[in-house]
């Protein structure tokens, strides 16, 4: 697939996931996904990389990317941006608190026949945290 293809796989799934369009989704994803460096230990296989998904779709239902930078090279696609949302649901652990959240991501996904396979991703959760009220600012 070409570079450009392989980016609007990934920026295809990105909306998928802030619109909650799990089928959508679960085309885009293989079977066989390797999620790593979202605050868990490596996930492996679409079940358990959406479980992760439906922890932040139900702690930030209203949660969006913006995603900036877009870059691919040979099989991955890396997204710089941010993401927000509103603290409605439960999130590892902490209650919810209503407030909002906006805090910097970066995602490397590795695209194989028109399938992410690989998943890195990483957010600055001490912003987020202090945003919620966990860690002093």
């Amino acid at each position: 697939m070409s570079l450009e293809q392989n980016k609007a796989i990934v920026l295809k799934f990105y909306e998928a996931f802030d619109q909650k369009d799990v089928e959508q989704g679960q085309e885009l994803v293989s079977a066989d996904i390797v999620g790593r460096g979202m605050g868990t230990d490596t996930l492996h296989g679409y079940d358990a990389f959406m479980q992760y998904g439906m922890m932040m779709f139900s702690a930030f239902p209203d949660g969006r990317h913006l995603l900036e930078e877009v870059i691919a090279e040979g099989d991955r696609v890396v997204t710089c941006g941010t993401f927000s949302g509103t603290h409605q649901g439960e999130l590892m652990g902490i209650p919810p608190t209503g407030r909002q959240v906006k805090f910097s991501v970066v995602h490397i996904d590795r695209v194989v026949n028109g399938k992410i396979v690989e998943h890195w991703g990483q957010g600055d959760t001490f912003a987020m945290m202090q945003q919620l009220g966990v860690v002093p600012v």
